[in-house]
């Protein structure tokens, strides 16, 4: 039996790293669930606990803002700034917005550009920021834990409506409970497994089950099912915790729980559902800027490659938008250019019509940011790759070629004359006349750098004439 103990995970101790951060919490037995009714009721982290991390997903707020398309979730990077979940339950979700300036030419151009770019449907339709009043706790009589999991059978949660109006925190509180215990070290394996699946059912629903559950304990005991040796477990493990992280205040907890490291092992070893959501909830920490480098330096670069080099268009999706996170690192970047990730993007770019184009091309600039970057795109094609999509692609894919183009040539005069011999300027001048007002923007800049290279050229070249002539 796991007793639950406090509403909070405590953070690291000073100097642990976490990746190897401790992943459980000090429990006391027979603590009842008002204890955690009100922590939940705080607005503010109890002493000693760690503060909501900041929601910085270019160098401000995070972004939680959901779109739901074809049963799957978008996070638009657009909207990488905006809210995080409530403080508690009763709270409403408040949006806030500041983009990093190193990240800005790319960001505005990635309106289309989702943050998750499919979540498993396992969580879709559940999205919605729900208002509870303080009040519907006040008439609980205290129960002690064991009879309140006692009190419930879980293979009710199958058909159970978890509406906040058929399932009131009150009543979803005990299958929690009962939810945690069997995710015990001493349950089963097969009670493990079950429990797992039924946090993810239950994460996948509401906001506040979602802090309810993050308060209850079960985060450090699903930590320990990203090792298992059952695929089955394992799965249940990566996306009940990908649910539970798009609650604020359970980034932190599950950081602290010491998630980050066995999240990559599931990105690496599992099911490919279990890779695409751990792609997602490593996307999701990443939301937490300390985090970013934690997670490049706990091996995620080179697994997100292999997904983006042979996962399916979801697992795709999915590595490109976490790649694109992780790289505001740039050791990140440095990391996802040894890992090879250079020849997949260049290679996706020329996948029309699959949704990666555009996310491929948001990357590839991003890693042209530096000069070993830089290098590996010309070296891969990628110049070619970027002006045939001027050429023949949609508005938005010449955008987002133009940008990159910027970026591989703004400093490199042997770029921009790779650029003028793969016949890039009657493109760019059509760009600059018809294109739209960032397009022409973009196109002209560009154009400008050609000319000055042109007539860097044709000065050193009389130079050499004139010279020839007076010998």
């Amino acid at each position: 039996m796991v007793s639950l103990a406090g509403s909070q995970i405590p953070s690291p101790s000073p100097g642990q790293s976490p990746c190897a951060a401790a992943g459980g919490t000090h429990r006391r037995p027979g603590r009842s669930m008002r204890t955690i009714r009100s922590a939940l009721q705080q607005p503010d982290s109890a002493p000693g606990s760690p503060a909501a991390a900041p929601r910085d997903g270019f160098g401000g707020d995070d972004s939680d803002i959901e779109n739901l398309t074809d049963s799957v979730i978008d996070f638009h990077l657009s909207e990488l700034a905006a809210t995080a979940g409530p403080a508690h339950p009763a709270a409403v979700a408040k949006s806030s917005s500041a983009i990093n300036a190193a990240a800005t030419e790319l960001l505005d151009l990635s309106r289309d550009f989702s943050d998750y770019s499919s979540f498993n449907s396992d969580i879709s339709g559940e999205l919605e920021r729900l208002a509870m009043a303080a009040a519907a706790w006040a008439g609980a009589a205290p129960r002690s834990a064991d009879v309140q999991a006692a009190a419930v059978d879980l293979n009710d949660l199958e058909s159970m409506d978890l509406s906040p109006d058929a399932a009131p925190l009150e009543r979803v509180e005990p299958f929690v409970l009962a939810c945690v215990q069997g995710l015990g070290p001493d349950a089963a394996p097969d009670a493990r497994r079950a429990a797992a699946a039924r946090i993810r059912l239950l994460a996948k629903h509401r906001s506040d089950i979602r802090e309810l559950i993050g308060v209850s304990g079960a985060i450090p005991a699903l930590v320990p099912l990203l090792r298992s040796t059952d695929p089955v477990a394992q799965e249940n493990a990566v996306t009940a915790l990908l649910n539970l992280s798009l609650e604020e205040r359970n980034r932190s907890a599950i950081t602290a729980a010491g998630a980050i490291k066995p999240l990559v092992y599931a990105l690496r070893t599992g099911t490919a559902a279990a890779k695409q959501n751990a792609a997602c909830a490593l996307l999701s920490l990443s939301g937490i800027e300390e985090n970013r480098a934690t997670i490049g330096a706990c091996g995620a670069i080179p697994p997100l490659v292999a997904l983006l080099s042979a996962g399916s268009t979801r697992g795709k999706k999915d590595a490109l938008t976490t790649l694109y996170r992780l790289c505001s690192a740039r050791r990140n970047k440095e990391r996802a250019v040894s890992a090879g990730a250079i020849v997949p993007l260049v290679h996706l770019i020329g996948e029309r019509g699959s949704g990666t184009c555009e996310k491929a091309m948001v990357v590839l600039g991003s890693l042209a940011g530096i000069a070993e970057g830089r290098e590996a795109v010309v070296e891969a094609g990628g110049i070619s790759a970027l002006v045939e999509a001027i050429e023949d692609g949609p508005a938005k894919e010449k955008e987002f070629a133009v940008v990159a183009l910027l970026q591989l040539c703004s400093d490199s005069p042997h770029n921009r004359a790779l650029l003028v011999r793969e016949g890039a300027i009657p493109p760019l001048v059509a760009l600059s006349q018809s294109g739209s007002a960032r397009a022409k923007h973009k196109a002209e800049t560009l154009l400008g750098y050609l000319r000055e290279q042109r007539q860097g050229v044709g000065c050193r070249a009389g130079s050499v004439a004139a010279t020839s002539l007076a010998r």
